[in-house]
């Protein structure tokens, strides 16, 4: 038994507790016992019996003596993992000196000392530690009572963790049904570059923003700002950032933005801006998003680039000089992604309004939306005006707003939701707005009173003008032309080569080429998300060919 202090602290020398282990009596750690001495192995090794799943992560909290971990590798299949974790610097250290050598070095097991108990960190080894599509689950492998001194901590751990896992198999569908799309986007897009501007050089200085998402709980904000005169006026002093779903509802109240936001890879958003094209609104846009989006509004637009998976094209275009300088993280939520926009083109408060991640029974977006219209399109005698349909749909679930009412939402906008907080709660900038969406986590939620003062009261001064962006000189756009044309000729130069060599009329380096044209195979089922493709066998090898000829086309024209 080891001797604590009196504030439950271990004694000043460890040694004790590790001899005690060591002689199979019961550990008491911080007034807790958390190893029996009614035969702890078998104890552990019963508990580790339910490591038979495959492919799965089992997550061991406070391993302690590594009793059952040897249990749990013999009978786990090859395609699962085992993570161990200790939170507690003094129980770490016991467990790194106790557990043996040949389990440590075992590639199925991980052992996280109290330096990588953080979510974050803990999410970065374990993918570094097992890259790729790994696991399809995490289960928590419970082999002793350590758990219980940092329970919460450890639910964290595991939740985290869990998400991970959800999130990853999520992009790998994602990229599987939209991959190629964004493939073929980006290059009809690159021609546009030469007309577009650069999104790094765009500055709103300090003045307030106003980042709107087009959930239900929009329409009372709007309807409150517009009733502020200052707000209607051209020479406000906030800016309004928005996603393109909010263009229709800004334009009933005659408000105009200063960015939207157009992440959208298909044409579905193209309704979002009929009738716009004279209001002359510049927007953010995606190179990934549909063609047709960057000069839909009549104004400025400018690109930026989001990674969505790794590609060694992506090298190249940087290499080239025709790769934007603004980088975006894949977020997937165009509503974060304004979010996150807004952080880094402004230096000033950040409100958000209408990012709801949820709906109502009557509504699923804000008022004049596209959406909005179809559902009141839709309703007759037998179909009342509302959203029933899409709020008892499978999946569906009640959740509490900011408000404290009941809404409805769905797993992919819970994920949206907690993603929010996992990237923007430490940022003190960022307030929310009251009304029927779900908490963000964020600093403090504003009433539309509170809201509506802040950005109005904002005076102007000259240090809070950003300068306009200098306007490209012609030398510039003339080396981004050249720039453009010889990547182009290169890249299907690439191509037909690797089609010659598939066809069978001339020899060459299939595997390299393969790899340098990792975007014709990279939405492939067996490919996304997985860190890399199988080996060049004829089925592949099949696929790969009729993605060719697409893609050369696409190098051929618009360049």
């Amino acid at each position: 038994m080891t001797q604590e202090t009196s504030d439950g602290a271990p004694g000043s020398d460890n040694k004790p507790l590790v001899k005690a282990a060591l002689r199979g009596f019961s550990i008491s750690y911080r007034g807790k016992t958390l190893l029996s001495t009614r035969d702890p192995v078998s104890r552990a090794d019963r508990a580790a019996a339910a490591a038979t799943k495959k492919r799965t992560l089992y997550f061991c909290p406070s391993p302690l003596l590594g009793y059952g971990l040897e249990k749990a590798l013999q009978i786990m299949s090859a395609d699962s993992a085992l993570l161990c974790v200790e939170s507690d610097p003094a129980l770490s250290e016991l467990s790194a000196s106790s557990i043996p050598r040949r389990l440590l070095d075992d590639p199925r097991l991980l052992f996280a000392g109290a330096s990588l108990a953080d979510a974050a960190a803990l999410c970065a080894a374990v993918q570094k530690k097992w890259p790729g599509r790994k696991f399809r689950r995490l289960e928590i492998l419970k082999l002793s009572g350590g758990w219980v001194l940092d329970s919460a901590a450890y639910d964290d751990l595991a939740a985290a963790l869990g998400n991970e896992i959800a999130v990853h198999w999520s992009n790998a569908m994602t990229l599987i049904k939209l991959g190629r799309r964004f493939m073929c986007n980006t290059i009809r897009n690159l021609p546009l570059l030469e007309t577009g501007k650069n999104l790094s050089r765009l500055s709103f200085g300090k003045a307030p923003l106003l980042v709107l998402g087009a959930g239900p709980s929009l329409d009372p904000f709007l309807d409150a700002l517009v009733l502020d005169k200052s707000a209607r006026s051209a020479s406000r002093s906030f800016k309004i950032i928005c996603v393109d779903t909010c263009v229709p509802a800004l334009r009933e109240r005659n408000l105009r933005a200063d960015l939207v936001v157009i992440l959208e890879s298909q044409f579905w958003n193209c309704q979002d801006f009929t009738g716009a094209g004279r209001s002359r609104m510049s927007a953010a846009v995606d190179l990934s998003s549909y063609p047709g989006s960057a000069a839909a509004l009549g104004g400025d637009y400018y690109f930026f680039f989001t990674p969505w998976t790794r590609l060694s094209l992506f090298d190249r275009m940087r290499r080239a000089g025709i790769l934007p300088l603004e980088t975006m993280p894949p977020l997937g939520s165009v509503g974060l992604s304004a979010v996150e926009l807004a952080r880094r083109l402004g230096g000033g408060p950040i409100i958000c309004a209408g990012i709801d991640f949820s709906f109502t029974l009557d509504k699923s977006h804000a008022r004049s939306t596209p959406w909005q219209l179809a559902l009141l399109a839709g309703q007759n005698r037998l179909h009342p005006p509302g959203n029933a349909a899409g709020a008892f749909r499978a999946g569906v679930f009640p959740a509490r707003s900011k408000s404290g009412t009941v809404v409805r939402s769905n797993p992919a906008m819970r994920n949206y939701r907690n993603l929010f907080e996992q990237e923007f709660s430490r940022d003190e900038r960022i307030y929310d707005v009251e009304g029927s969406g779900l908490p963000l986590g964020v600093k403090a939620t504003l009433s539309i009173t509170e809201a509506v003062r802040v950005l109005t009261s904002f005076t102007v001064e000259t240090n809070d003008v950003s300068p306009a962006p200098a306007p490209p000189q012609p030398d510039a756009q003339k080396n981004l032309s050249r720039a453009l044309r010889d990547f182009a000729a290169a890249e299907r130069k690439r191509l037909e080569d690797l089609r010659d060599i598939l066809c069978g009329k001339k020899d060459g380096p299939l595997d390299t080429l393969l790899d340098e044209t990792d975007y014709l195979w990279a939405h492939f089922p067996e490919c996304a998300g997985a860190g890399g493709r199988p080996a060049a066998n004829l089925p592949f090898l099949k696929r790969v060919r009729t993605e060719i000829d697409p893609f050369i086309r696409l190098f051929l024209f618009g360049f």
